[in-house]
């Protein structure tokens, strides 16, 4: 079986992946070969051809046929397509100007041969089949991942000025291991704690007699932070936390609190409270494209954006878009 190019655009629906930014169109002058000028740059109509041949090759993947020109679906191709290369023109220069972010051929050229690498063992014999077989050019797959290459890192950029507005957020409270066996009557907590400090196993202790059965699950283990929540570890009440992160490592005590006796022992340091990195956070703020926060400052930012291009966009005869209501943008994918 060959090996199929990972299509960066898996679907019709995702063309529209910036639909819902970008200025209107105004009458200015268009040059023969483009389909429209986002400001003083034209798209070359090259461009157009190209993206409507990923994604005739899509259609193939997914056994379909392209659509015909004349019918509605191509009609809808056609606009999407347009549409896309105006917002990728008006992204790849707001990014520019704005976020001071770029997409370099040396950069494509270090993707492709990550692909490369990954789909077809490094080699260029089985990339170019791929491409050929999928009815592409080198210049076609490019320009996509060029697109796509430019959103992920316009994407981290303004997730990267939220978290530097909103470190606050990322503060963690410090924290600790702990294990412990809940128990109601003061006496058997005692008598517990002396089998604990005779060399009894604590984690058959646990299971045995703690009512808190969650944690005796895992031996009496959890994890306390204090004062707040932090990763993994959730806060306990005033007693409780006061002597998990006031004993020595391994040291093992009583404490009473509302819910009863407990049986402590710390068995890790204190992690000390910290504020976490952007490089520790990134992955979890691009987890699932991006959390409501993040999803929020990119919106906030492309619609900025929209404003910046108002009337700075002029179509060719016959490229003009639609006037039809967009659906709200999504980030864009960040894999890849």
């Amino acid at each position: 079986m060959k090996t199929r190019l990972p299509f960066l655009l898996l679907s019709l629906a995702l063309v529209a992946l910036l639909a819902a930014c970008g200025g209107g169109g105004n009458s200015g002058t268009v040059p023969a070969d483009a389909i429209a000028v986002v400001g003083s740059t034209p798209i070359p109509k090259a461009s157009f051809n190209s993206l409507i041949r990923l994604n005739c090759a899509n259609y193939r993947v997914q056994k379909q046929p392209c659509p015909k020109v004349g019918t509605p679906t191509y009609s809808t191709l056609h606009a999407s397509a347009v549409n896309y290369l105006v917002r990728q023109e008006e992204l790849a220069q707001e990014a520019s100007q704005k976020l001071g972010v770029t997409v370099t051929q040396q950069d494509v050229d270090k993707q492709l041969e990550k692909i490369k690498n990954s789909y077809f063992k490094g080699s260029e014999k089985k990339f170019e089949a791929a491409l050929k077989q999928q009815g592409i050019t080198l210049a076609d797959y490019e320009l996509e991942l060029r697109y796509q290459m430019l959103g992920k890192l316009a994407l981290t950029k303004v997730a990267h000025d939220y978290y530097n507005q909103n470190k606050a957020s990322f503060e963690v409270p410090k924290t600790r291991e702990v294990r412990h066996i809940l128990v109601n009557s003061k006496t058997l907590a005692q008598k517990i704690e002396q089998e604990v400090k005779n060399g009894t196993n604590f984690a058959k202790l646990a299971k045995k007699y703690s009512k808190d059965t969650s944690s005796a699950a895992l031996g009496g283990k959890l994890c306390v932070a204090h004062g707040a929540p932090g990763p993994g570890c959730t806060p306990t009440v005033a007693p409780f936390d006061k002597a998990a992160f006031s004993l020595k490592t391994n040291d093992v005590t009583l404490v009473h609190s509302r819910f009863g006796w407990h049986v402590l022992q710390p068995i890790g340091a204190i992690t000390p409270a910290h504020t976490e990195t952007f490089a520790q956070v990134k992955s979890q703020m691009q987890a699932n494209l991006a959390p409501q926060q993040v999803t929020t400052a990119w919106d906030a930012w492309l619609a900025k954006m929209a404003n910046d291009f108002k009337d700075k966009v002029s179509y060719q005869t016959g490229y003009e878009p639609p006037t039809t209501t967009t659906p709200t943008t999504p980030a864009p994918a960040t894999t890849g």
